[in-house]
């Protein structure tokens, strides 16, 4: 199943404040073969975890590269499921390695979406002059569609914001933490007791009535933010946090040969490689002087400029 908690403001109000803070679980068999997040990609400029089972290997559930892009996954709740269908994990890892903007990468799977078991797909590109953040889900809408900064979203096993009482509970309790000042450190200890509450939000009509075929016992155990049933459950949590200059920090706690009481932590810092415009066209970097709402208008000017330029040079 699994489950995402994110916020996106592309414009934050201060310099200690966050572009995006997404929270994750990831909820699987134990026993389903995966590698731990770690750089890979031609230039080791991806960091995602893999699946490792027999024919999806090489398929994601969530990642990140140096360039900005940015993918999650989600499964739809349904009863029965196609066997032959592709693996959903490869959407994910397709879309890190491909030159597809976040949109148009999203619509061409929506072409495609019927090869596939239900699922949400999250596509983001974070650039030092504009982020995106884009959305498509294949049991929904025909068309994916591009979110609405400053915003907080969360995704379960239904739609986008579809609210099943897990999703809420977990959206609150997301909602407090990010609204406070916090350092990385501080954010992510406070994501992961959130990403680790296992309080029951049953019965959930709503929730139950997607899982019609599932027996109550496991549709009550998915009622969690944090799912603990028989061999299945939540076996890692993910942590994303990239602030007003482009810094990441990526923490992932992951569960050790199947065992519940024994777990890995992980954390990745870097920096995104995003074209710099200051440091570009006036040879230092500004920051110190603007704000990021300020940078990104005189960003996108310049952009514009250089694009103008480029045209006449054609012309001529």
């Amino acid at each position: 199943m699994c489950i995402i908690f994110f916020k996106f403001d592309p414009r934050p109000a201060s310099k200690n404040a966050y572009r995006l803070i997404l929270a994750a679980n990831r909820d699987e068999f134990y026993n389903r073969p995966s590698k731990a997040a770690d750089f890979w990609g031609s230039s080791n400029e991806i960091l995602s975890g893999l699946d490792l089972e027999e024919g999806k290997e090489g398929g994601s559930w969530l990642g990140i590269s140096k360039r900005g892009k940015l993918a999650a996954l989600t499964n739809y709740l349904e009863g029965r499921q196609n066997p032959d269908a592709q693996g959903r994990g490869f959407l994910v890892s397709n879309y890190l390695t491909d030159n597809l903007d976040s949109f148009s990468y999203l619509r061409k799977v929506s072409n495609e979406g019927h090869l596939y078991n239900g699922f949400n797909l999250l596509t983001a590109e974070f650039k030092a002059n504009e982020d995106t953040v884009c959305y498509y889900g294949n049991k929904g809408s025909s068309e994916p569609i591009r979110l609405k900064p400053a915003g907080i979203y969360g995704l379960s096993n239904s739609l986008l914001e579809t609210p099943w009482k897990k999703l809420q509970h977990g959206k609150r309790l997301f909602s407090n933490v990010v609204g406070r000042t916090l350092p990385p450190d501080g954010m992510v200890q406070e994501l992961l007791q959130i990403l680790n509450n296992e309080d029951l939000q049953s019965p959930d009509p709503a929730q139950e009535s997607q899982g019609e075929g599932y027996s109550k016992p496991m549709l009550r155990s998915l009622s969690a933010v944090c799912v603990r049933a028989t061999g299945y459950g939540t076996r890692t949590n993910t942590i994303i946090l990239i602030d007003a200059a482009g810094n990441v920090t990526f923490t992932e706690r992951t569960m050790i040969n199947s065992d519940i009481s024994r777990w890995s932590t992980n954390s990745f810092q870097f920096q995104l490689n995003e074209w710099r415009w200051e440091r570009d066209v006036f040879g230092l970097d500004i920051s110190v002087f603007l704000s990021v709402e300020t940078r990104i208008q005189l960003g996108k000017v310049i952009w514009k400029i250089l694009e103008w330029r480029m045209t006449i040079d054609v012309v001529y």
